[in-house]
């Protein structure tokens, strides 16, 4: 399933860092900037995580929440977190099915090797509820600056 412009988000209550826990639909009446990322401490996920943190204030002055999805635990967030004084919450999809909800479970392909995994993709999701922006294969060079732009908008 793929979700574009205009659907309605599809709602979830994840596990977060911290011993929490994040619902969608209690975000209703905040812009909110899901990002989902392959796995913790890696390169890519490292660059992008730390692009969203640097960028923190502008987006809490555009109103706007920012959550990062993984299939990674709760342990290994709360250690990302920690490492990279990431201010913002990450939640775990343990079982993927938020993954699959917002069709970023997906075949990927490596040095020939095909397997299952989660497609860099961010969502900005409007105060009502609905998707305003998809970013699908993100490329993490500009990303944040970009997301940001659209999230002003909002």
């Amino acid at each position: 399933m793929t979700l574009s412009a205009g659907a309605v988000a599809p709602d979830f209550t994840l596990p977060t860092d911290g011993g929490g826990t994040v619902t969608l639909s209690a975000l209703k009446g905040e812009a909110v900037i899901l990002y989902f990322y392959p796995k913790d401490d890696t390169t890519g996920c490292t660059a992008q995580a730390c692009g969203f943190r640097d960028a923190e204030a502008n987006f809490k002055g555009a109103e706007t929440r920012v959550i990062g999805i993984s299939k990674d635990t709760v342990a290994a967030h709360d250690r990302f977190k920690k490492k990279y004084d990431l201010p913002f919450t990450l939640a775990s999809d343990r079982d993927g099915h938020v993954c699959e909800d917002y069709g970023t479970w997906t075949e990927k392909s490596m040095y020939g090797r095909k397997y299952m995994g989660i497609e860099r993709t961010t969502f900005l999701i409007g105060k009502d509820g609905v998707i305003k922006q998809v970013w699908n294969k993100v490329k993490v060079p500009g990303h944040v600056a970009e997301v940001l732009k659209e999230a002003k908008a909002v």
